[in-house]
């Protein structure tokens, strides 16, 4: 699939969604699709992720390196899993004003050959601007 990528402005400084972002072991928490993450090997900026997502069709499991550069970036190299060949993207965070951010999430799957585009591709235009919604209320306390 090609890369997706949507932006969306919230009422908080990056330093605030920042920290949103590299809570992996709250994402459960904002993230309905999300059941579990645990997160393993911290090295400086770097720590394996650990997912589990419930994608409606089918729970997939997947470990990425998520590469931290506070307060503006998080991103990601996909490391292994179920269902995907690669996963890679990120979080970007720039000021936007006073106490606003804009948050620009992109991502670009490679699933393997069993998985019709037209899934992928669905799942992708659903889940992006559901998932930056969950963030902006998670973010401002809504």
């Amino acid at each position: 699939m090609p890369g997706a990528s949507r932006s969306i402005v919230v009422n908080a400084p990056p330093e605030k969604v920042y920290d949103i972002v590299v809570n992996y072991d709250r994402y459960p928490e904002w993230l309905t699709e999300v059941k579990k993450i645990t997160t393993s090997e911290r090295k400086g900026s770097e720590v394996k992720v650990h997912y589990e997502v419930d994608f409606k069709i089918k729970t997939i499991r997947y470990t990425i390196l998520a590469r931290e550069e506070r307060p503006k970036r998080m991103s990601w190299s996909f490391v292994e899993g179920e269902v995907m060949k690669d996963n890679k993207g990120s979080w970007v965070l720039e000021p936007e004003g006073e106490g606003r951010t804009k948050v620009t999430y992109s991502v670009d799957v490679t699933v393997g050959p069993l998985v019709p585009k037209s899934i992928l591709n669905a799942l992708v235009d659903q889940s992006l601007p559901k998932m930056l919604d969950a963030l902006k209320r998670r973010v401002e306390g809504a």
